[in-house]
């Protein structure tokens, strides 16, 4: 252990405390600049342009995969099916008796039943 005796005094010069203060702080900002340096060219990714297609090389029942307004319009029609499932009456097997419901009246008999089941 260090005898304190031996140790040199506390500096009080304050032109001394300010250079202190800004080689601290520069470092510390140069820390800073370096983590996003590092951070943007490790872990951004890197934007490249979708190279160009060729549609009339592609068949017609697959296009819509090349375009944005393709995908789109798509992407609507899924959803307009799954809404329209969702919310419509239909058969799935007329042999068996299966048919498919509204999301809300298959919510409603599973209630009643259970309520119905739970009942001595």
């Amino acid at each position: 252990m260090p005898d304190p005796s031996n140790l040199p005094p506390p500096s009080s010069d304050p032109a001394e405390s300010r250079t202190s203060f800004w080689t601290t702080f520069l470092a510390v900002l140069g820390c800073f600049a370096i983590f996003v340096i590092v951070l943007f060219l490790a872990y951004l990714p890197q934007r490249r342009l979708a190279p160009e297609v060729d549609l009339s090389k592609i068949p017609p029942e697959d296009q819509w995969k090349y375009t944005a307004d393709g995908r789109q319009a798509h992407l609507d029609e899924l959803r307009a099916k799954e809404q329209a499932a969702a919310t419509a009456y239909a058969w799935i097997d007329k042999d068996k008796g299966i048919v498919q419901l509204p999301l809300d009246r298959a919510m409603q008999l599973t209630l009643q039943e259970a309520n119905t089941a739970r009942k001595p």
